[in-house]
């Protein structure tokens, strides 16, 4: 059983994947630290936010988030907590994702990752144990992709102004107002921008928008404040969003 253990406590078991479990206080903060395993990070209960130097990841509950092995990242929790996490070493399967990404957990990998974190860290690799750590890392692999990650530039005058809209974000503004801010024009300003973030202003601003709108949901805030508040003309333009993101209603991530 690999419960309430820290990364560096694992790194050196000998097997490709080890799983441990925690759980944590709302507002606990993970400092930025990195390992040298890969890791998916699933919150089976309770919000995360994670963040790099170059962008952030919100996790809703239920979902999970991949973290590469080397990144250096730390980890804000929004409210109570329960995490499992695996570790994977680099060379556990071919073709992990070499990016953070955030990935919806189906109900088979979800089931294994919870059971995962009652197999001994040094597990029989040829018997029962070692056929469900193999089977997960196969899921994990398939697990689907989720537009939860706002990626941020490189370039140091176009993040300052993303990071100044993140404290305020709001569909009101406008690829016009942000290229002015810039000196650049609307074309170079939109080649830019995607180059550097690889999304296009109008789905960064979406995302902005809705990684704001997720802790406030989980507070029990009305989605009429939230999706005003958000520049949207009213609650029924942002569930639209919100559905067409995430497939679920926003009420789906209230109290």
């Amino acid at each position: 059983m690999a419960r309430h253990r820290r990364a560096v406590e694992i790194e050196a078991v000998a097997r490709p994947v080890v799983a441990v479990g925690n759980e944590y206080p709302a507002g606990h903060e993970h400092p930025a630290h990195s390992h040298r395993r890969s890791q998916l990070l699933f919150a089976e209960r309770g919000t995360m936010l994670v963040r790099t130097a170059h962008g952030a990841w919100m996790v809703p509950p239920s979902q999970g988030v991949w973290i590469p092995g080397g990144t250096v990242h730390g980890i804000s929790m929004l409210g109570q907590v329960a995490t499992r996490s695996v570790y994977l070493e680099p060379d556990a399967r071919p073709g992990l994702a070499t990016e953070c990404r955030v990935v919806g957990i189906p109900p088979l990998l979800r089931e294994l990752l919870i059971a995962a974190v009652d197999v001994p860290a040094e597990y029989d690799p040829d018997g029962r144990d070692g056929r469900v750590m193999s089977l997960l890392m196969d899921e994990i692999l398939a697990a689907p992709v989720l537009p939860l990650s706002l990626p941020l530039p490189r370039g140091d005058r176009l993040l300052r102004r993303c990071r100044r809209f993140l404290e305020r974000p709001s569909m009101h503004d406008t690829i016009e107002a942000w290229s002015r801010t810039l000196a650049l024009s609307r074309r170079s300003f939109t080649r830019r921008f995607r180059e550097e973030t690889g999304l296009s202003f109008a789905e960064w601003q979406r995302r902005a928008c809705l990684l704001a709108a997720l802790p406030r949901l989980l507070n029990g805030e009305r989605v009429t404040a939230i999706a005003l508040d958000l520049g949207y003309a009213g609650p029924t333009a942002f569930s639209t969003m919100f559905r067409r993101t995430l497939g679920v209603a926003p009420s789906a991530y209230g109290r």
